[in-house]
């Protein structure tokens, strides 16, 4: 299944991709959650499965509540997760660019939940820090409640995928030596365009990844390049805190990033980014100035 919160931002609506069409959960089953967070929250994944099948007889039936994909705005797919939790330093290729040893453990760090925007939105430059760059990432959506989850059991804890770009302004990132606030601006995490459900990728850690900007290509990797892999990172989050359903963890970026080129290369306004993930979709937004 490939879930997608859809409509205008604040009011996004929850429903399911079929090929490019946008049916509405709620047309559906009225019963559902209006949300594809509280869909998680209130542990009804499961139940989706008779909706997804529905799904494609509304769409061949034309009925009410089904959209062609060029005709919605795609939010999120998660709006208002508790927490948004990322990995530094968690590729290979990427350690070796800087030429630093892997970490011993996962590198943590969080972004406000409010940087989360669609697909297709702007990503804002701010006017604070013009050295801003772009972070292709696999991210993993937590559907169920999980503290000190084992590694064996963690992928039970795991509802799916979606492509994340994780902004960062370079600046601020460096100079106040933490990484918070330069990683937080609004529409600093595009992300989506759905959330592919963890029945449909088998395998999470042989999955292309890319992103480029205009017609050039920044990063060219694949998530086997991971150092923690995703069950052991989700089992050692989940010894610090809960991870709730809806809770979102980027699993950190491939090497080719703007800030370790040479010369560097930052993101301007006029350009086109695009983040591209094999079996989990394509974001692709454009940059402007505050």
């Amino acid at each position: 299944m490939k879930l997608v919160s859809f409509g205008d931002r604040g009011r996004e609506r929850a429903g399911v991709l079929v090929d490019e069409m946008v049916v509405e959960l709620g047309v559906i089953d009225s019963s559902l959650p209006e949300s594809v967070g509280a869909i998680l929250e209130k542990g009804a994944l499961d139940a989706l499965a008779g909706a997804a099948a529905k799904s494609r007889s509304t769409l061949e039936h034309g009925r009410q509540g089904v959209w062609n994909l060029n005709e919605v705005r795609l939010g999120p797919p998660i709006t208002n997760p508790s927490k948004v939790i990322c990995l530094g330093l968690n590729y290979a290729d990427h350690a070796r660019e800087q030429k630093k040893e892997p970490p011993e453990k996962p590198l943590l760090f969080s972004k406000a939940p409010s940087a989360l925007s669609g697909p297709a939105d702007p990503i804002v430059i701010p006017k604070q820090d013009d050295k801003v760059d772009c972070e292709a990432e696999l991210a993993v959506v937590i559907g169920k409640a999980a503290r000190n989850i084992s590694e064996g059991e963690a992928m039970k804890a795991v509802a799916g995928y979606m492509v994340f770009n994780d902004v960062s302004a370079r600046h601020i990132q460096r100079s106040e030596r933490q990484w918070f606030r330069g990683k937080s601006f609004d529409t600093f995490a595009p992300c989506g365009p759905a959330l592919v459900t963890a029945d449909e990728v088998p395998d999470p850690h042989s999955l292309a990844i890319s992103s480029r900007v205009n017609d050039e290509y920044m990063q060219r990797s694949t998530t086997s390049e991971l150092i923690f892999k995703i069950p052991y990172v989700v089992s050692y989050i989940s010894r610090s805190m809960t991870l709730r359903p809806g809770d979102i963890i980027a699993t950190g970026t491939p090497a080719g990033v703007g800030v370790f080129r040479d010369p560097p290369r930052f993101l301007k306004p006029g350009d086109i980014v695009a983040i591209e993930i094999g079996g989990i979709g394509r974001i692709e937004n454009e940059v402007v100035a505050e």
